[in-house]
């Protein structure tokens, strides 16, 4: 059996769960989407095989997106199409899109424990937490080590400088806010 045939198999038990959820019948699902009772009725039973005529207003009707009737596997929201960027040899994956305020971003740190700190300062406030390996970050006059489950905050005002001292990668997790902008943790 292949994937296709296994998704296909799929499809009827999730069409009658989510008109179940929503306490519909077969006629008004009819009623609503043009489509017999009988062939709502074999595409439930998986008797009919789904194409994209019925599965289209179907998807509107249970106000889902088609992926989901078909349960297609996840690939985040196709009109986001954030690049991965690289500066100065870290990778940043933006997860945040919008511009201006709160930028979240994923980076990947190489090791390079002979790069030479170079701290810089600029406008904003940073937020790391470091998910795996090892970062170290020159904190004006101050050098700290940090590994997986510490997370630093400061303003970017202060000269600072971010790198991986080895032996592996290392990926941690930035929340920037360009002017300033702070986190606002509750507990």
């Amino acid at each position: 059996m292949t994937d296709l045939d296994v998704a296909l198999q799929r499809v009827g038990p999730r069409l009658r769960q989510l008109r179940l959820e929503r306490d519909a019948t077969l006629a008004d699902l009819a009623a609503e989407t043009g489509i017999s009772m009988s062939t709502l009725s074999r595409l439930e039973s998986g008797t009919r095989k789904p194409t994209l005529e019925l599965l289209l207003p179907l998807a509107k009707a249970h106000r889902v997106a088609l992926d989901e009737l078909v349960d297609a596997p996840e690939t985040g929201d196709p009109r986001v199409r954030l690049r991965p960027v690289q500066r100065h040899g870290v990778t940043f994956l933006p997860l945040t899109r919008r511009p201006g305020g709160l930028q979240a971003f994923k980076e990947v740190l190489p090791p390079r424990p002979d790069l030479r700190p170079e701290p810089r300062t600029h406008e904003g406030y940073e937020w790391l937490y470091v998910l795996s390996g090892r970062v170290r970050l020159v904190l004006g006059s101050r050098d700290l080590l940090l590994t997986p489950g510490e997370v630093v905050e400061f303003d970017t005002r202060t000269p600072h400088w971010v790198g991986n001292p080895g032996p592996e990668p290392a990926e941690a997790l930035a929340i920037f806010g360009p002017q300033g902008e702070r986190m606002h943790v509750r507990a």
